[in-house]
């Protein structure tokens, strides 16, 4: 009785196909992955942007940007310009956080043990809402955070969205050490855009259109540095808590320089180069950003600096729409 097989001949062919099928399957599966991941990312953005409609609907503003990084959330304080913490911390009641933003409330407003230890708590509170997939996991990292009403500590959760600061951002000096001095310091210029420093920004301010205008957005970071980042690389703007104030870890500018177009230009991460004042992702092609109606867009890396710029402003007069 004859017997048939699979010569070894056949057998490497069979093998060999099977290899081509799997390299050609490969790069489709990674991009499906890839595009579930922007999905999230983008989900993410549509969260902060609702949130912060729903504060706007509840304060008649949207979330102010605090005082300064040295400065972290309080809740005795409440929402606006007398709120030392950043828009982030502002948006916790309204991203079903009530209870991680009122870590600390105790009608004291003064910079007590309570309000250290409990904003170095909610600083170790990793939220996968303000966490891209495409770039590193939901988890603590190293951190140089140390602030006026926060107790030192050397991890941190991070956020990957900043918001929208326009031309630039006014703060607090880092000098202002209490309370009472930060309260009654006045912030002028660098209001540009919809968030900033003591703001208190109504959308009836927002004169170029909500729609076409910028608030929140995935920013820029140099790829070899996710996993490090303490107060010497502070210019990363990845080394503090999300619920600190003004600075660049929470704070992204897109202003047009004539004689430097690309110097704020957005771009995708990538290692060795390192600019914390820009939008970015890692992402290919492009990045995420929240308007201010909390629709969210994405932008191509190679838009326009001087559309860009003009996209990041509130009120100057020179609205662009963004074709969909």
């Amino acid at each position: 009785m004859k017997r048939s097989a699979f010569t070894l001949v056949e057998l490497l062919v069979v093998i060999a196909i099977i290899g081509m099928l799997v390299g050609l399957l490969l790069p489709a599966v990674q991009q499906a992955r890839e595009a579930a991941r922007v999905m999230q990312c983008s989900n993410n953005l549509k969260q902060l942007g609702l949130g912060a409609m729903n504060h706007e609907a509840a304060n008649k503003f949207y979330p102010s940007g605090g005082w300064i990084h040295r400065w972290e959330g309080d809740p005795d304080f409440g929402a606006g310009d007398k709120q030392p913490g950043s828009w982030m911390y502002s948006l916790l009641p309204y991203l079903e956080q009530q209870t991680l933003w009122s870590l600390g409330m105790d009608g004291n407003q003064t910079v007590d043990a309570n309000i250290k230890a409990n904003n170095a708590t909610r600083a170790q509170f990793p939220m996968t809402f303000l966490s891209c997939p495409s770039r590193r996991t939901c988890k603590l990292y190293a951190s140089g955070v140390g602030g006026f009403n926060s107790n030192g500590i050397t991890t941190s959760a991070k956020t990957e969205y900043n918001a929208c600061t326009g031309d630039g951002y006014c703060s607090l000096s880092t000098s202002v050490s209490t309370y009472a001095e930060a309260l009654a310091t006045k912030l002028t210029g660098g209001n540009t855009g919809i968030t900033y420093g003591k703001s208190k920004t109504t959308i009836g301010e927002v004169r170029d259109g909500t729609s076409n205008t910028f608030l929140y957005g995935e920013k820029y970071l140099d790829s070899s540095k996710y996993e490090v980042s303490t107060n010497s690389e502070s210019a990363t703007g990845d080394n503090q808590t999300p619920w600190a104030g003004p600075d660049n870890d929470s704070f992204r500018q897109t202003q047009y320089m004539a004689s430097n177009p690309s110097n704020l230009a957005p771009r995708q991460d990538r290692p060795g180069f390192n600019n914390g004042s820009i939008f970015g992702s890692a992402h290919a092609g492009s990045f995420g950003m929240t308007m201010g109606d909390a629709s969210v867009q994405r932008i191509s890396y190679s838009i326009d600096p001087e559309m860009y710029s003009y996209l990041g402003k509130k009120a100057d007069g020179k609205a662009v729409t963004l074709e969909l």
